[in-house]
């Protein structure tokens, strides 16, 4: 399966005109009111041409968003604890033609994946993929650069980071090669906060990243133990992006804190090696942006951040906790050569993010879209 980051990257260069940001307007879909998972994938479920919506225990299809069971679905209470699902993904893993879901769970939980049953009924064929999934933003790829996702995440007891591939019998655990060796790699403990890939070092491989630096690929990335580069990429973080923001040729990363206020962008400083970055502050008009995207929103080739509040992370007694669930996109402004400016749209007050969301085209349109799933439900977000 092509991966969703590409298709993201993609709507940069469809050909659309560019809009000015009061023109960016959503439709809010409320797909569901029930807490079903803090992760969301999209995908064509059911061979019917549309993108369906998967969200851990169940799945929505398109055009109605009519709901469908994956496995049995818990009872889940946002005001007192979680969902068994912090991320969830979608891949054809069995090469059968049929989209396939992915569920991660609890942090250090397994990693499971669901075989979709091609329209029969009943639920689907559980599977799992790595016993161990840590790190509370655990990613889902084009590490390689060959087209094909993979899985990224910390294992414990080994106190490793891995990427995941999926093996020639599928009914065995992932093929799993180590980036980063244990017994206590960054980024690896169970509630880790912060991980990302992108090219840092601009030699054409995607690197991986944690707040305390990043590991450099190896041009055969089964190669196991990394080359580590410290480097201080700010807090405890949601993903770790990596982007020219200033557009002087060299990568820089943009994070956004879990449980607190703040996004940031770390300036890439010469020499560009990724060895020193600087930190500047993006926004902290709101808290817990627990999961962020970069995506052009506005058609005007510049990629922009979408993100939001994770509605109740600690049930509400983090920093801000009880404010409004805020979803928000924030507009990359370059007004002259070497200057940045930042500028935040509201989408909505009443649903912001999970750990983990998508933003996609829904209905074929040339514009990115946003879907969420987290304690207040299920929601589809359409750009008009």
């Amino acid at each position: 399966m092509k991966s969703k980051l590409a298709l993201i990257v993609l709507l940069a260069f469809l050909p659309a005109v560019a809009l000015a940001a009061d023109h960016v307007v959503f439709e809010k879909i409320v797909v569901d009111r029930t807490f079903r998972a803090e992760g969301v994938a999209t995908g064509d479920i059911d061979h019917d041409g549309r993108l369906d919506i998967l969200s851990g225990d169940v799945w929505y299809s398109a055009p109605d968003f009519k709901m469908h069971e994956v496995r049995t679905p818990g009872n889940y209470d946002g005001a007192k604890g979680y969902s068994n699902c912090f991320a969830n993904f979608a891949q054809d893993v069995n090469g059968d033609g049929w989209i396939d879901s992915i569920v991660i769970g609890l942090p250090q939980g397994p990693c499971l994946w669901y075989e979709n049953p091609q329209n029969k009924p009943g639920h689907w064929k559980q599977r799992t993929a790595a016993k161990s999934a840590c790190n509370e933003t655990p990613i889902f790829v084009d590490l390689n650069g060959d087209g094909i996702d993979v899985l990224v995440f910390g294992v414990r007891p080994e106190g490793i980071i891995a990427w995941f591939a999926v093996p020639k019998d599928i009914d065995t655990l992932w093929d799993m090669h180590v980036i980063a060796p244990g017994p206590d790699a960054p980024g690896s403990q169970q509630y880790s906060h912060g991980l990302g890939s992108g090219d840092v070092n601009r030699d054409g491989r995607n690197d991986i990243l944690v707040k305390q630096g990043w590991w450099e690929a190896p041009k055969d990335p089964k190669q196991p133990d990394w080359k580590f580069h410290p480097a201080n990429l700010g807090p405890d973080c949601a993903n770790l992006l990596v982007y020219d923001v200033d557009d002087d040729g060299d990568s820089d990363v943009i994070t956004s804190s879990a449980h607190n206020y703040g996004i940031w962008w770390f300036e890439q400083l010469d020499p560009a090696d990724g060895s020193k970055f600087a930190q500047h502050l993006i926004t902290k008009e709101y808290s817990q942006a627990h999961a962020i995207i970069l995506a052009d929103v506005n058609h005007d080739g510049i990629m922009d951040l979408v993100t939001g509040k994770r509605h109740f992370a600690h049930q509400g007694h983090d920093p801000g906790g009880k404010d409004p669930a805020m979803l928000y996109w924030i507009e990359l402004l370059r007004p002259e050569k070497g200057k940045v400016e930042f500028v935040t749209h509201v989408i909505d007050d009443d649903s912001g993010v999970g750990t983990q969301f998508e933003v996609v085209d829904m209905n074929a349109d040339g514009k990115a879209d946003i879907v969420t799933s987290n304690k207040k439900g299920v929601r589809v977000f359409l750009q008009k």
